[in-house]
């Protein structure tokens, strides 16, 4: 640490690092149900749908959460929601472990869904407005290599103890320690230099920039002079939310959030272990294969974020896309036609590895990185919470209807479908979405004005 004008400021890689901790809470607290369900499964006695809650049930709470605390850090602050969404983490990780039955399960897994619906509201945005143009891409991104780093600590849990009649508590449980980490870290954390400019502490946004920017004054004047001239605009809601100019930004949002969901990424994510064990693998080969995903997920995201800011964001989408349906049709066809023998589970294992693979490579960290970016200053945490809350809302559908859908279908043709809307999201990506990488906030909501302005002129002319 070094001291700053009295205060302890800690390096830009641990802000960095304690900004995206509450992705490894996400990943974990989303990733570990899908092993811990197997045994909930049998020790509660549960239907696909009481299944299918209780997966989904952190994702409703998620819903709440990013449609309730994420709003607030407008008002607030970033980091002040960051340490509440800490606490929320906790509590609803140590009462989901000691949940006597089903309906207090279920409701913990609420409570703990609002602080990951919040932490995909608040993060993205916060790591957005804290890190230099030239750099926002693979620092945002590392919120989804904590997503992803949480995942694979959920699936190493689930298989440490799957020994145990009990194991799936301190499964759900285990969530409490990285939350307490992320409580100690949230409270040396500096505020976004926007909302500081908001509240009009001006001195302070200088030092937190000066600290980003490594006291580089030419990039610190520039950045504040045009923070300063979009703060002086009136914080808006719904109305403007909704209005012409953020027209463009809402629907990428939107649209983002939902395809992000609609081509089965958290079904793979979630039920991974339940498809294996379909094809004939049993609950420990399953679990560990489940391990070796996670561990090439990782992998994957690392480099994502690594090559974030020297790839265009429309051009990871529109790859990621291809390889994500390609693989979805592959498995799908293999299980289909080949009457579950051991070659269809191989090609199963392969085909998922490979989809989990692009998605960690692109519309996983792309979406969040992409929400953070394109909402203008005096609306971006109520838009990033919006368009959080739709992707909330879309997984919440996907995760809760996968296990009758799947009972219905069949594994083979379930994904057939997921596959198509892979090619689908193709054409919104390249009709609908603008590119927004090496760009600074302020000069991606200028974009927004001159589009505006550009209709405008199509309208008066037609």
């Amino acid at each position: 640490m070094v001291l700053v004008k009295g205060k302890r400021k800690i390096s830009n890689t641990l802000i960095y690092v304690f900004g995206a901790l509450s992705g490894l809470l996400f990943g974990y607290d989303t990733g570990v149900i899908s092993g811990a369900i197997l045994f909930i499964q049998k020790q509660m006695h549960l239907n696909s749908w009481q299944q299918g809650w209780v997966v989904s049930s952190v994702l409703l709470g998620a819903v709440l959460g990013a449609a309730i605390i994420g709003p607030m850090s407008d008002k607030y602050g970033r980091r002040k929601l960051i340490l509440l969404s800490s606490i929320i983490f906790f509590v609803g990780a140590l009462g989901s472990a000691f949940s006597p039955g089903l309906f207090t399960l279920i409701l913990s897994r609420i409570v703990l869904g609002m602080a990951v619906g919040a932490s995909s509201a608040l993060i993205p945005t916060y790591l957005a407005e804290l890190s230099p143009a030239e750099k926002r891409g693979s620092v945002s991104s590392l919120f989804q290599l904590m997503v992803m780093s949480g995942i694979l600590l959920a699936y190493i849990t689930n298989y440490s103890f799957s020994d145990l009649y009990t194991g799936w508590r301190w499964m759900l449980g285990f969530a409490a320690i990285p939350a307490a980490v992320l409580f100690l870290g949230g409270l040396v954390l500096p505020e976004s230099p926007r909302f500081l400019v908001k509240d009009g502490r001006f001195e302070e946004a200088r030092d937190v920039l000066e600290q980003m920017n490594k006291h580089n004054e030419s990039a610190v004047n520039n950045e504040l002079v045009q923070i300063k001239k979009q703060a002086e605009m009136k914080s808006g809601g719904i109305k403007e939310l909704l209005g012409k100019f953020v027209r463009p930004a809402l629907v990428i949002g939107v649209g983002l959030a939902i395809f992000q969901q609609v081509m089965g990424c958290n079904t793979v994510l979630y039920y991974a272990p339940t498809i294996f064990t379909e094809v004939g693998f049993g609950v420990q080969a399953a679990l560990l294969a489940h391990i070796g995903i996670g561990i090439f997920n990782v992998i994957v995201t690392v480099v994502a974020v690594m090559i974030m800011d020297k790839i265009d964001r429309k051009k990871m989408l529109i790859y990621g896309s291809i390889g994500m349906g390609t693989s979805l049709l592959i498995m799908s066809f293999s299980m289909k036609f080949s009457h579950g023998s051991l070659t269809a589970a191989i090609i199963c294992v392969i085909a998922l590895t490979v989809y989990i693979g692009f998605f960690s490579a692109t519309w996983g960290p792309v979406m969040w990185v992409m929400i953070g970016e394109v909402f203008p200053l005096n609306i971006r945490g109520l838009g990033n919470s919006f368009s959080s809350v739709i992707n909330w809302g879309a997984n919440m559908i996907v995760s809760l209807t996968f296990p009758p859908l799947l009972n219905f279908f069949g594994t083979g043709s379930l994904f057939i479908g997921y596959g198509v809307l892979c090619f689908v999201s193709i054409w919104f990506v390249k009709s609908k979405v603008f590119e927004t990488r090496n760009r600074s906030l302020e000069e991606i909501e200028a974009t927004l004005r001159a589009r505006v302005s550009e209709n405008d002129k199509q309208d008066i002319c037609s």
